[in-house]
């Protein structure tokens, strides 16, 4: 596949999260388009116009307000058109239970929020550079989970 950067979507309402992710994800050797959403409900109304790139990618957190993440979840499940799409699940620590619920709904990463900046950067360097691989060698993204 012939593929010269990765769109991703990050949907946070916490300005600071949003500037962080965008930050980190211009500073890697991966050429990145990132898009911001404040809540779940301007998330899935931009992925469901029919005018919309659908992401390589992308990060939503588990307690996002106006359409929780599980509702997003399921309705990007529901549509064929999100089936290439690698769905992240982030969150401060919640338990297992809510963790292995995230990978049932359809989420491929399930990544713990880390504490420190550097932190927050090697762990989306990661995600990105595995995603990247996935993405360009043709891989099924089904076969794509992930806990971080």
């Amino acid at each position: 596949m012939n593929k010269e950067f990765l769109n991703v979507i990050v949907a946070d309402n916490d300005e600071n999260t949003l500037i962080f992710f965008k930050n980190i994800l211009k500073e890697l050797k991966i050429s990145i388009k990132v898009q911001c959403f404040s809540n779940g409900k301007g998330l899935m109304e931009y992925l469901n116009n029919d005018d919309a790139v659908v992401p390589e990618l992308v990060f939503i957190r588990y307690t996002i307000p106006g359409k929780d993440s599980m509702e997003c979840l399921d309705e990007i499940q529901s549509n064929l058109k999100f089936s290439k799409m690698v769905t992240a699940i982030f969150s401060d620590p919640i338990p297992e239970s809510e963790i292995e619920d995230i990978f049932v709904r359809g989420a491929n990463i399930y990544m713990r929020k880390p504490e420190s900046f550097e932190t927050l950067k090697k762990v989306l360097s990661e995600i990105i550079t595995i995603n990247w691989q996935y993405y360009t060698s043709g891989l099924n993204k089904e076969n794509f989970i992930l806990k971080v």
